[in-house]
């Protein structure tokens, strides 16, 4: 028994079907869009501007720029947080 869907079993289920599967794209794009702009700064506001106009996302601005800046970090990429 135990193969319910009840309590974090549910929430697994619903992790899997995340509706994001647009990842693995965005992520291409993110390396794309740095491999672009690695000889000069790149504004985090333009970069997820770019992103959204290049795949469509309805990713939040906070976890784009999370990869964005992961990626970038390990490419060694600038990349200019806007501030306000």
């Amino acid at each position: 028994m135990g193969n319910g869907l009840g309590g974090n079993e549910a929430e697994g289920v619903v992790a899997m079907h995340h509706p994001h599967v647009e990842s693995p794209d965005i992520a291409r794009q993110v390396d794309k869009l740095l491999a672009e702009h690695r000889t000069g700064l790149l504004s985090m506001q333009a970069a997820i501007s770019l992103l959204r106009e290049r795949t469509g996302t309805d990713r939040s601005d906070a976890d784009l720029a999370g990869l964005i800046t992961k990626k970038a970090a390990h490419l060694g990429v600038a990349v200019v947080t806007d501030g306000h």
